[in-house]
């Protein structure tokens, strides 16, 4: 098989809501990626910030191989030790011991947790940013603060307010005593990688605190590791009452979760909420497999120094206007270039970044990303924004 083949035969069976692919990858090894053509390419979006450790990843590929040949799979009627042990994990993870996970496969349902979560606090307004992205299932989506993803849509549900994002006076005018919850990102991914001022989360626990309403922080894309701490807003100093989990929780394959925390944790009653593969023996397990090698390996550490050095280089580079994000969540604002423009040509040249907007490139490659494979992204990035100015 071919590029052109797969990308034919996709076009015939696939719907068109995502456009047409370019390319057909057949295997990875790392952060390496290969196509139905041969060639190979530097995955430095990591399947949208997912494949936490890279591809076929010897921890995940020997605990998913165990799990598989073991128990496969036992719906939400019973238990089974490893979503026992990864929700005690995370919990502990998030510095209250006390905290209780819901499994899901996806962000868009970790997210619709949380929502219907809010429900029971009898109030039902909520507050997000413009800009935003939590999902497109209908009730992800009224959260989402991004009218073309929005609008072809219409009428979601009601009670939603969208206001800037970052902007804590204009949440003192939306929040009120009638507020369910405020759902925010700590770095906000698909606008393009947008961080908030460094008090911002701080302000907005204080505000949550005095109106009585729930801080959920969606760290989908944030989670995992990914700006050097476990979920993104560990600077601020916060606790939230609800973290939202999902792309590199499951280590590359599809898990998601909504952690509840302090009084929260006890708001969804039986029958409240389910999912069938929520929680999953193979999913956690490759959970559990990421975490651990995270640790042991000291992973977060690196991430921060690697993050550090890509912002700091590519901010010289003449052509970017900007550089924004944490860890291994990194966006590139382009002084006059076509986003997408650069996109294609880094492909081309062998390394898969994407364009988040316009004038954004966003990168998140796998957190076992090396030195030697960061510096051979600048020259490439570089010479490509050379020669396209």
């Amino acid at each position: 098989m071919t590029n052109k083949k797969i990308i034919n035969r996709w076009k015939t069976s696939v719907q068109n809501n995502y456009g047409t692919p370019s390319i057909a990858l057949v295997k990875g090894s790392g952060i390496v990626v290969t196509d139905a053509d041969g060639k190979k390419y530097l995955d430095f979006l990591g399947g949208i910030a997912t494949s936490i450790l890279g591809h076929a990843h010897p921890s995940v590929v020997k605990a998913v191989t165990k799990q598989i040949g073991t128990l496969s799979h036992v719906s939400n009627f019973y238990a089974h030790p490893n979503a026992v042990e990864l929700a005690e994990k995370l919990a502990t993870m998030t510095g209250d011991k006390g905290a209780k996970v819901f499994f899901c496969q996806s962000g868009a349902e970790a997210n619709e947790a949380a929502f219907k979560l809010s429900r029971r606090t009898g109030k039902y307004k909520v507050v997000a940013a413009q800009g935003a992205f939590h999902g497109r299932t209908m009730g992800a989506l009224s959260l989402t603060g991004q009218p073309s993803k929005r609008e072809p849509f219409l009428p979601l549900i009601k009670g939603v307010k969208h206001v800037p994002y970052g902007d804590i006076d204009a949440m003192r005018k939306a929040v009120t005593k009638r507020t369910a919850m405020v759902i925010i990102e700590p770095i906000m991914g698909e606008a393009g990688v947008i961080v908030p001022p460094s008090d911002y989360l701080l302000q907005l626990r204080a505000l949550c605190d005095a109106k009585g309403a729930l801080l959920v922080i969606d760290a989908v894309q944030t989670g995992m590791g990914r700006t050097g701490d476990w979920f993104g807003y560990e600077y601020a100093g916060i606790t939230p009452d609800v973290i939202t989990l999902a792309k590199g929780l499951g280590g590359g394959l599809p898990l998601g979760a909504m952690i509840a925390l302090g009084k929260a944790a006890d708001l969804f009653e039986p029958g409240d909420h389910g999912s069938t593969f929520g929680g999953n023996p193979v999913t956690t397990a490759a959970a559990l497999s990421a975490i651990k090698f995270i640790e042991t390996k000291k992973i977060l550490k690196k991430v921060e120094k690697q993050g550090l050095h890509l912002i700091q280089e590519l901010a010289l580079i003449p052509g970017v206007k900007e550089v924004r994000g944490a860890g291994l969540l990194i966006g590139i604002e382009l002084e006059s270039l076509k986003a997408t423009d650069i996109a294609t040509s880094m492909r081309d040249h062998g390394v898969l970044v994407n364009a988040a907007n316009a004038t954004t490139i966003r990168i998140a490659p796998a957190l076992v990303v090396s030195d030697a494979q960061i510096s051979k992204f600048i020259s490439i990035f570089k010479k490509v924004v050379a020669d396209a100015k």
